[in-house]
């Protein structure tokens, strides 16, 4: 009976003392006080649930005003979200805004900052713990920031806060990222050296095996840019980039990048195959589709080629690849012709050997392969021959001696008799009258020749 008394008593004892607390303690409402829970000590652990976040910024109008922190149970960004959007609603309602103030609560050592009524956000022993200050010093300086932010400036005052802001925000992230800025930015200059002696090494390499000039440009350049793709890499991991990241959202727009691209990347990637399979070279002279000159620079993305009136071509590379190449200059000889009409009478025999003899004479011809001397045609007047020699490829000296050895064997035939006529034509007129001596017509049918010269274009 004693126990039970005893028992009975302090379950009486525990029941008043938890009645007692509960009329005792204040009641707020959630609204009230931005359902932020106040921390049991201030010295007890963040559980922060925003990854790390212990900071967040108060906007008013777009420009941040000041910052608050995590609490216990609440992050320092959900909080943020909550005063950011009662500022918002009452910034978006047309009623006359008063003025910021602040009202402590003593018994739970805390303060609310209101305006119009309505509860902004709470100040906290936690607050005044990280900036230094008494709940009620930190409440008074936020609810002056406030009502500055909120009260809205003049055109000219506002721009120039804002400008403010922006560059002491700009400057701000700046000297804070100042580690990784010159790391980058020595990593861009180490790769710029890497990449200019990798190039000068392709250079040097491709001269001593290749001994051409696109070899060269191409293992040079494709050592360049590949140098200066893994220092971007680096540079940008030491800003502080995820690679990784970066690729993926290149990924995601690989397929518009690859549309808006596609002639440029193809003319690059012609020619890199250009360089590579060489069908031409710098200062070889080719025919390109209805182009013809001398090529005077091979670049990644187009082909420049100088044509014999002194004009600048630029073709895209992507062109040239797909087009039929005439490369005159590819081998150092090359064969030209010239025809030749002799007499019916004329001995071939003979016209041949003043032929070969003129262009024995002729310093500028190659002597292998010999010429030839054939009899190509039989034409109307003449004997048709035609004349095979083999000259320098390059334009100049192909013209120059076709043009050389035409005049010679004219001259040569010439001084050795053997005449190079012209083609005649007969022209008969049928069932025309006669004409005397006097000019009368006579009677009676009768037919009438007219002979006419014509020069034959092949004799010159």
């Amino acid at each position: 009976m004693k126990i039970l008394l005893n028992g009975s008593r302090r379950f009486t004892l525990v029941v008043f003392a938890t009645g007692f607390l509960f009329l005792a303690s204040p009641h707020r409402s959630v609204a009230q006080d931005e359902m932020v829970p106040i921390p049991a000590s201030a010295n007890s652990p963040l559980d922060n649930p925003d990854s790390e976040v212990y900071f967040s910024d108060i906007l008013v109008r777009g420009k941040p005003v000041f910052q608050v922190g995590s609490l216990a149970d609440f992050g320092a960004r959900e909080r943020a979200k909550i005063i950011n959007r009662r500022i918002n609603s009452l910034l978006a309602q047309s009623e006359t805004l008063g003025q910021v103030t602040v009202k402590p609560d003593n018994p739970r050592q805390v303060a609310t900052l209101r305006l119009n009524n309505r509860v902004l956000m709470t100040v906290t022993q936690q607050d005044a713990q990280d900036f230094g200050l008494s709940v009620e010093a930190l409440a008074e300086r936020w609810a002056e920031q406030l009502e500055q932010a909120i009260k809205k400036p003049p055109l000219a005052i506002d721009v120039g806060q804002r400008l403010y802001g922006t560059v002491r925000q700009l400057l701000r992230d700046i000297i804070t990222n100042l580690p990784s800025l010159l790391g980058a930015l020595v990593v861009v200059g180490i790769t710029w050296g890497v990449a200019k002696g990798v190039r000068f090494i392709g250079f040097s390499w491709a001269q001593q095996t290749e001994g051409d000039r696109s070899t060269e440009i191409l293992i040079g350049r494709l050592g360049y840019g590949g140098v200066w793709v893994l220092g971007s890499v680096i540079a940008l991991g030491v800003l502080g980039l995820d690679f990784g990241a970066l690729l993926g959202a290149l990924g995601l727009t690989s397929v518009a990048i690859g549309f808006s691209l596609k002639d440029v990347l193809s003319n690059y990637i012609s020619g890199v195959i250009l360089l590579a399979a060489r069908p031409f070279g710098i200062n070889d002279q080719v025919v390109i589709s209805d182009y013809e000159g001398t090529i005077t620079q091979i670049d990644l993305r187009a082909t420049t080629m100088r044509t014999y009136d002194g004009r600048l071509v630029y073709i895209p590379n992507q062109e040239v690849f797909s087009a039929s190449i005439i490369n005159n200059t590819a081998s150092p000889r090359r064969r030209s012709s010239v025809m030749v009409g002799i007499d019916y009478d004329a001995d071939i025999a003979q016209a041949k050997q003043v032929i070969k003899t003129t262009l024995a004479s002729l310093p500028g011809l190659e002597k292998e392969p010999p010429p030839e001397i054939l009899v190509m045609e039989l034409a109307a007047s003449t004997v048709n021959l035609e004349v095979r020699f083999w000259v320098d490829s390059r334009r100049l000296g192909f013209l120059t001696m076709t043009s050389q050895v035409s005049q010679s064997i004219k001259e040569a035939l010439q001084q050795a008799n053997i005449e190079m006529p012209t083609d005649i034509y007969t022209l008969m007129f049928r069932n025309s009258p006669p004409t005397d001596t006097t000019g009368n017509s006579q009677s009676g049918n009768s037919n009438s020749e007219l002979v006419l010269p014509h020069q034959n274009s092949a004799n010159g």
